[in-house]
């Protein structure tokens, strides 16, 4: 069995409220945030992690936002987030209800809050993959073979806290260097902070080599954002899982029992497509917290989760 489907499995995405909210009769009557107005209308508030400028992630999710207002019944409303940290941030202090988290922060919001679930996720995300790229002027092409090459080269990484554009990149380094993979470089490393920067950082020849999402890239090239003749492929990672929407389990006590089994299924049921386009997926599936044990035990391993 190769290293590619042996990691397949490998996966690494709410709401708090407080103690003194009480639940109304009915759901749509009540303030769901701390400190709120308790006459006040709740809202099912969801986030994302930060993978592209917030303009265009704001546009992206306000058409999920009006599907799932439709479609459960109650308003919804999308918030947000200016980085990784403060996705999960805002999912841990009650912020928003519900996160399109990717493995790593959906690891570490459900290991925050108790009871937390992982409910659904792109068709594509139990096998999914991070591309290594290079600026042309580095002569790299795509090989099979890990790039060695790269480490004494300018490289980037996306946010410390992406799953595709750290983690499991840095998993894959160390795996096939023995060195951790910030040491390993000559050259201090960067971090973008997200999958598109990363792309037109490399592009631009700022860093000569990079790690990123697939589905970002291939999604940039695809809508001409990127050219791929200056910004080239050069190495697939194995298999890992990622993306996910992740639910609070708080839900319950603001929308009433098996709401979040309605969510879920508001989720899943989903085959409209602009919004399968907007996550770049071609269908959502169900989830549950244990597809992503592989990236929990891969964080524990690099130290970012206890």
């Amino acid at each position: 069995m190769t290293t590619r489907h042996l990691l397949a499995g490998l996966a690494i995405p709410t709401l708090l409220l407080s103690p003194s909210c009480k639940k109304a009769e009915d759901p749509n009557q009540a303030d769901n945030t701390p400190g709120g107005d308790a006459g006040a209308k709740k809202v099912l508030r969801f986030s994302a992690i930060p993978d592209e400028n917030t303009t265009e992630q704001t546009a992206k999710f306000q058409k999920f936002a009006d599907y799932l207002s439709e479609t459960l019944g109650v308003t919804t409303e999308f918030i947000p987030a200016a980085d990784y940290d403060a996705s999960v941030s805002k999912f841990v202090n009650g912020e928003i209800h519900l996160a399109w988290f990717g493995g790593l922060t959906g690891v570490q919001a459900r290991n925050e809050v108790e009871g937390a679930r992982a409910i659904a996720q792109g068709a594509e995300d139990p096998q999914y993959i991070s591309y290594f790229i290079a600026n042309a002027d580095t002569g790299l092409e795509l090989s099979e073979d890990f790039p060695a090459a790269i480490k004494d080269m300018k490289f980037t990484f996306g946010s410390q806290k992406s799953t595709s554009g750290r983690l499991m990149p840095s998993y894959f380094i160390e795996k096939e260097t023995g060195s951790e993979a910030t040491a390993w470089f000559s050259q201090p490393v960067g971090f973008s902070g997200a999958h598109d920067k990363t792309a037109k950082l490399v592009e631009a020849g700022t860093f000569q080599v990079g790690a990123l999402s697939y589905k970002k890239y291939d999604s940039m090239v695809a809508s001409g954002k990127l050219d791929p003749a200056k910004c080239k492929i050069i190495w697939k990672t194995p298999y890992y899982a990622d993306y996910n929407w992740t639910a609070h389990p708080d839900l319950e006590k603001v929308f009433g029992a098996g709401f979040v089994d309605k969510l879920q299924k508001a989720l899943t049921d989903i085959d409209q497509p602009e919004l399968l386009k907007a996550l770049t997926r071609s269908k959502i599936i169900p989830a549950k917290n244990e597809d992503f044990q592989g990236i929990a035990d891969v964080a524990k391993e690099l130290g970012l989760l206890n």
